[in-house]
């Protein structure tokens, strides 16, 4: 069985997310979701809208997800690559080049981003409804 895993936050999940795991998971059999806690969220200045557990929650319930971890520090990903047995590690290429050390352990992949869409744009439209 061909392991995949991908990381994020997952905040308001929307349909470039839905993207990026669908393109995941059809890269192998078993798709990994490492995502990140409320305190890791904290400690990159970062506040999620939805908790870690309701995030959680969401995200088991697509259908492309087999599995879901927290991520709780920048420095987990050798030791769940090596844990879980993963065979290829996937983000999206707005993070191109900053996990190429994980290529002695397993396979990397820089998918690209869906246009038009971001967690951020949608923190900024409901900010300028609310403005508005």
């Amino acid at each position: 069985m061909k392991k995949v895993i991908t990381y994020g936050t997952f905040d308001l999940l929307h349909w470039g997310h839905i993207n990026l795991l669908k393109r995941a998971k059809d890269l192998g059999d078993y798709l990994i979701v490492a995502l990140s806690t409320d305190e890791f969220n904290e400690q990159k200045n970062k506040k999620s809208f939805h908790s870690f557990e309701n995030r959680k929650i969401v995200l088991e319930s697509v259908r492309y997800v087999d599995e879901v971890i927290p991520e709780c520090s920048w420095d987990q990903k050798i030791e769940d690559i090596k844990n879980h047995d993963v065979d290829i590690f996937v983000m999206g290429d707005d993070w191109k080049g900053k996990f190429d050390y994980l290529e002695e352990y397993c396979t990397v992949i820089y998918l690209p981003r869906t246009i038009g869409i971001s967690t951020t744009q949608i923190k900024e439209e409901i900010g300028n409804a609310n403005n508005g």
